[in-house]
């Protein structure tokens, strides 16, 4: 039986996402098997709007993921994590737990060496020109909702706000992405490398470039032919590992990092040459794709 056990201060969001009773059913029905939102909405007889937000909302919180089914084409599924919720109600005074949060947009990075296939869309149009890795040099870049190339890799920096004092426990990030493809082709498979203060820390294989479906938020003079959404992915780091949605890709831990080393902490996704899937990626900005968010960064920290 899987459990997410919380401790009393970290229950409070997690709760009042289960103070509704739609959100309530939408894990009961997956407790049969996964479902997608087409068939949560008819079974609790609500909008289709309705329950994808509670969907988002539950994946966001961390209570389910979505994943595309190749079977199914690039139809996305969603399935429950955990079996039980259990609250520490015991009060624990010498260790007191708190975190930061930033966010960036995908145009907002540092640093890339990519290779073409590549290019940058914002919300209106093309960013400079397809094909050309000038066109990451270009000031509208921090505009960006859409980024692709075929390998290397791009940085973004996080400022660092880590209080003197503290000992940190994890990192988090979460991001929408996908391979990059032709167009776009469910069966392209690419293996996406993750790195934090140039530490590698393992790889994602994404299964396809989505698209023949419009995303939630792809402008529509972005055709469907072309990629419309990713996956969002939860990568973590901490004592015990480096993980990908809850799962384990490496020994490397929240102190190989040295975080308190640098003014900031960096964030490098990647395709490397020498992978055994090299498929590219699309990086997903706020107002493309599925999910309404950049590069998200979470910093939890305790003080004892």
């Amino acid at each position: 039986m899987r459990t997410l056990q919380l401790a009393l201060h970290e229950a409070v969001e997690t709760s009042k996402v289960l103070a509704n009773k739609h959100r309530m059913e939408i894990l009961n029905q997956l407790t049969g098997g996964q479902k997608n939102v087409n068939e949560l909405s008819e079974l609790l007889g609500i909008p289709f709007s309705t329950a994808a937000s509670h969907v988002r909302i539950l994946e966001e919180i961390g209570l389910i993921t979505t994943e595309i089914i190749p079977g199914r084409g690039s139809q996305k599924v969603n399935s429950k994590r955990y079996d039980r919720v259990i609250i520490d109600l015991e009060k624990k005074e010498e260790i007191v737990e708190d975190a930061l949060t930033f966010e960036l947009e995908v145009g907002e990075y540092t640093h890339c060496e990519i290779e073409p296939t590549c290019g940058l869309l914002d919300e209106e149009g093309i960013i400079h020109m397809f094909d050309d890795p000038r066109s990451f040099y270009e000031p509208e870049r921090k505009h960006a909702q859409l980024i692709w190339f075929r390998s290397g890799f791009i940085e973004y920096r996080f400022p660092n706000r880590i209080p003197y004092g503290t000992t940190v426990e994890e990192l988090s990030f979460s991001v929408e992405l996908c391979s990059e493809a032709p167009y776009h082709n469910k069966d392209w498979p690419s293996d996406i490398t993750w790195w934090v203060n140039n530490n590698e820390l393992g790889h994602w294989t994404s299964p396809s470039d989505f698209g023949g479906e419009r995303g939630f938020l792809t402008p529509s003079w972005w055709d469907t032919h072309n990629t419309q959404f990713g996956v969002l992915k939860y990568w973590k780091i901490n004592k015990s590992g480096s993980f990908v949605d809850g799962v384990k890709i490496s020994s490397v831990t929240i102190d190989d990092l040295k975080l308190r080393d640098k003014p900031y902490i960096s964030l490098k996704l990647g395709v490397k040459e020498n992978s055994e899937n090299i498929g590219g990626m699309n990086l997903f900005g706020s107002k493309f794709g599925n999910y309404e968010q950049g590069l998200i960064m979470k910093v939890n920290y305790s003080k004892t």
